[in-house]
């Protein structure tokens, strides 16, 4: 896989966090951002980014985060590497990713609490925890040290993306996490795509794709009558999904909707599902299943039953994270399948789909138990660089991966012996702690380990997906909402609207699509959901967003 573009190094953030910490500094007592903690004695290295500590210091800091249960975080061998090189001494409280969200509640309450929680995400580290336990100091504010001196990479990625350090930046102006970064070819993706049976294609020698709404009806029609899987029998299904999961969103984005929720366009704050957008989306859906477009089992189905049609070649559109997941073929056979291409209607005229924001809260963050906070930021910087980011995905030379030289004279890197060739994702979860967490990194595309030092290694798939990425969804991709904060007041207001919105709408969506509720039931759809206080609520994030916006 390719490399990631090299970021840009400047100074423009720099003033930026000046002016967030100013900011910050006026509207809370927290002075310097520490949260009242007390910096350790111990004396640091500024003359190399390692050690990090000094010669002759010592420094331990001790990390809470969910155990994945392949190996115990004292005997990874990229954590014991990395304090090597750090000169900092770790230590680990991992309790099963299952148990941690509970387990972190308890530390939280008993204030038995690690130097640093690594690897939580938003939903056990949620937003309201970390204004609350922000607040109290008990979560350390760490804006003031987003700097070129003591978080370089970081600096470097907040500056290339403007929007980063707003979604980390809580209501009281500081940060009290760091996120997970993904920038890697297919990051853009808000969930999994939808693909076209390439096959089915092929029979009916379909040679460009549908860009309207109008043309995917006509090429589903041609699914359904025109026996594209050659086996004469009227077994087709040209659309499919589990619960509309997956398609509503590719679909919703020809109508000009990016979510089933709240939605922001040029700073005007909406709630789709009383759109007429919305409705013109439930129309054309409720055609596809009246005609048998849309799979019968669309809202009973399970994704295993979806994908044993896929393995009889029975369907002509459905989604998957790639599609030979639901067809059974190969990745070369996949090949074939070609990515959906968002459409058009005469409701919306530009294509448009949901684009994810590219990063993931909760990743990192820092407790008043913590002796040393600067060093513990220098710890973490170093995987948002490239070359720390594919240490940490890959560890050390010598356990998951060692230099060879192949037959042109060029260094390259190849599995070690003791790694299973058929099983490498399990052998890499044993040796570091990225493995299914959402921890604090960049991810890029890197160059892919090699079997044997003479193999070029296969990305011809990997590329293509890019590549279809690349050509069919980041030109139409746009963040439906951004990832911000609300405030502890706003977040009791929406709590209360949220679930009993997304109740209602998710069983009317359902009866309206096949067809049990009538379309002349949609002014008393409306005014169900305007009873349930959707304007409050829709004011409520327009407020949040404004505040972001202007941060």
């Amino acid at each position: 896989m390719r490399s990631g573009n090299k970021l840009i190094y400047g100074l423009g953030i720099a003033l930026f966090s000046t002016l967030l910490v100013a900011c910050s500094a006026s509207n809370s007592s927290q002075g310097n951002g520490s949260n009242g903690v007390q910096e350790s004695s111990v004396k640091l290295n500024t003359e190399s980014q390692f050690p990090i500590v000094a010669e002759g210091e010592e420094l331990t800091l001790s990390i809470m985060a969910p155990g994945m249960g392949l190996a115990e975080w004292d005997d990874m061998q990229t954590l014991q590497d990395y304090m090597k090189q750090t000169g900092i001494t770790t230590t680990y409280v991992t309790p099963p990713n299952a148990d941690f969200p509970t387990k972190l509640n308890l530390a939280f309450a008993a204030d038995d609490l690690t130097d640093i929680i690594y690897g939580a995400g938003s939903n056990t580290l949620t937003s309201a925890m970390e204004i609350d336990y922000g607040a109290q100091g008990i979560l350390v504010a760490l804006e003031d040290y987003i700097t070129p001196e003591i978080m370089p990479n970081f600096t470097k990625l907040a500056e290339e993306d403007p929007n980063l350090l707003k979604s980390i930046t809580t209501p009281d102006g500081h940060i009290y996490s760091l996120p997970f970064v993904p920038r890697n070819g297919t990051a853009i993706w808000y969930q999994q795509p939808m693909w076209y049976n390439g096959e089915w294609l092929d029979n009916l020698e379909v040679t460009e794709l549908p860009k309207t709404t109008d043309e995917l009806y006509d090429l589903l029609v041609r699914f359904r009558d025109e026996d594209p899987n050659g086996n004469g029998q009227k077994d087709e299904i040209p659309l499919t999904d589990v619960e509309m999961n997956g398609t509503r969103l590719w679909l919703m984005g020809a109508f000009g909707i990016k979510v089933k929720g709240i939605q922001e366009d040029d700073g005007v704050v909406s709630y789709t599902p009383i759109s007429e957008n919305y409705k013109a989306f439930l129309q054309y859906m409720n055609k596809l299943y009246s005609e048998g477009l849309l799979d019968k089992e669309v809202y009973s189905q399970s994704n295993d039953q979806k994908q044993a049609k896929g393995q009889k070649n029975q369907l002509g559109l459905f989604n998957d994270y790639y599609s030979f997941f639901t067809t059974g073929r190969t990745e070369k056979e996949a090949l074939n399948d070609p990515l959906f291409q968002p459409l058009t209607s005469e409701v919306s005229t530009e294509a448009v789909i949901a684009g994810s924001p590219r990063l993931s809260r909760g990743a990192f963050a820092l407790t008043h138990k913590n002796p040393s906070i600067e060093a513990s930021l220098r710890w973490v910087d170093y995987f948002y660089s490239e070359e720390g980011a594919k240490y940490l995905e890959q560890g050390p030379e010598g356990v998951y991966w060692e230099t060879a030289t192949n037959k042109d004279g060029e260094e390259v890197r190849v599995y070690t012996p003791e790694v299973d060739l058929d099983d490498t994702e399990s052998f890499r979860g044993k040796i570091t702690p990225a493995y299914g967490l959402v921890t604090p990194n960049i991810v890029i595309d890197h160059e892919p380990i090699r079997k044997n030092a003479d193999e070029e290694p296969d990305t011809t798939f990997i590329d293509w997906v890019v590549n279809e990425t690349e050509e069919k969804m980041t030109p139409a991709a746009e963040v439906p909402f951004p990832l911000l904060y609300l405030t502890k007041e706003e977040n009791d207001k929406v709590a209360t609207n949220a679930t009993d919105l997304a109740t209602y709408t998710e069983e009317m969506e359902a009866k309206f699509i096949t067809g049990v509720t009538s379309f002349d039931e949609w002014d008393k759809y409306v005014q169900t959901i305007e009873s349930m206080g959707v304007e409050e609520y829709v004011a409520t994030y327009q407020t949040a967003y404004d505040r972001w916006a202007a941060n």
